[in-house]
């Protein structure tokens, strides 16, 4: 069954109604969207647009169900953008799945992933109540931090409403330096020592086997000169001039195309020999190793769970995996907010 909201009281009125709620957005992430059995489809597509954007304060409150793309027209008006690079955006993603799946792209390299920039939120919990986390400026310590929860929470604690984020100046320039190594090995040393020095990248990431794509943002001179001491650093490389639409593929995924199942891993640059082991497909290392984004079959997903590598279907299987089992923190936020179970559960492995 599916059921559009337009409106707060909509969403309201259908939390009340419905006795197990499962919300959707843009559907860019199926796995995490399509209802399983007994669930209503709750649709937010409807519930958009900006609400309050003062670029001189440098903040941002849209509606839940707004597409990240029209968050960026609006921003890039104002030389602004959202510096965590919130994925699928060319695939029609919004602000509300985004936070819920806890996605950030390749540029949170340098200024860090979507938790360090949701402000807050308004959301209807399972007993149909607003309830309210965080604010709608950048210096903020009042309440529960409530905002910081639904990052990531897959829609288990109510359905988001409205969201405020901070929002930063736009890279005037960037370029992009692609350099390629002999092997996995002189890759993963160079990609650590990299991570060490004071740089600045927009963007650290290892393509397998063995190529590495730095990216430099800021003022036309200083991104020149930085460049070069990168090439004395690294060699000369390639230099990607006109990046912009290349890194716009990368944050929708691109290189995913035509895998039956789409992951997210968290990693580390030493468990990156481990996961090279595994039979993956395509698949990229974003944010000095930090995670991967992989294309699998189902025999490269068995793989990862039978190593008890956590992680995140976006779509083409029915059953995400989590790192453990919820704990009594999960479980006491659950019973206060969705006592009655309306909303769906993080699952756990197994």
């Amino acid at each position: 069954m599916r059921v559009s909201a337009r409106t707060l009281a909509e969403v309201v009125e259908a939390v009340r109604a419905y006795p197990r709620l499962r919300p959707k957005g843009g559907g860019t992430k199926p796995a995490l969207s399509t209802p399983r059995e007994g669930e209503a489809s709750l649709e937010l597509m409807g519930l958009s647009g900006i609400l309050e954007y003062h670029p001189e304060e440098f903040v941002l409150t849209a509606l839940a169900g707004t597409p990240i793309a029209e968050v960026e027209e609006a921003l890039k008006a104002h030389g602004q953008y959202l510096p965590f690079h919130p994925p699928l955006k060319g695939r029609g993603a919004t602000l509300g799945g985004t936070v819920a799946a806890g996605l950030s792209g390749p540029l949170r390299h340098r200024y860090g992933g979507l938790r360090d920039f949701l402000l807050g939120v308004r959301f209807v919990d399972g007993e149909g109540r607003v309830v309210r986390g965080g604010g709608k400026v950048v210096k903020n310590a009042a309440g529960f931090p409530f905002h910081r929860l639904m990052v990531g929470s897959l829609g288990a604690f109510g359905v988001m409403v409205e969201l405020s984020f901070k929002v930063f100046p736009r890279p005037r320039t960037t370029r992009t330096l692609r350099v390629r190594r002999e092997n996995l090995e002189e890759a993963l040393a160079e990609l650590e020592r990299l991570r060490l020095l004071p740089l600045d990248l927009l963007a650290l990431d290892l393509v397998p086997p063995a190529t590495l794509e730095l990216r430099l943002g800021g003022f036309e001179r200083s991104v020149e000169a930085r460049l070069k001491r990168l090439q004395d650093l690294l060699g000369e490389g390639e230099v990607l001039a006109e990046d912009g639409a290349y890194w716009e593929g990368v944050r929708d995924l691109g290189f995913l195309e035509g895998s039956p199942i789409w992951v997210k891993v968290p990693a580390k640059p030493h468990l990156i020999p481990e996961l090279e082991g595994l039979p993956l497909g395509p698949r990229r290392y974003l944010d000095g190793g930090e995670v991967l984004y992989a294309g699998a079959t189902e025999e490269g997903l068995k793989a990862l769970r039978e190593a008890g590598l956590p992680h995140l279907v976006l779509r083409g299987a029915e059953t995400p995996l989590f790192p453990e089992p919820q704990g009594a923190f999960f479980a006491g936020v659950k019973k206060a907010l969705d006592p009655r179970g309306h909303f769906p559960e993080r699952p756990s492995p197994g």
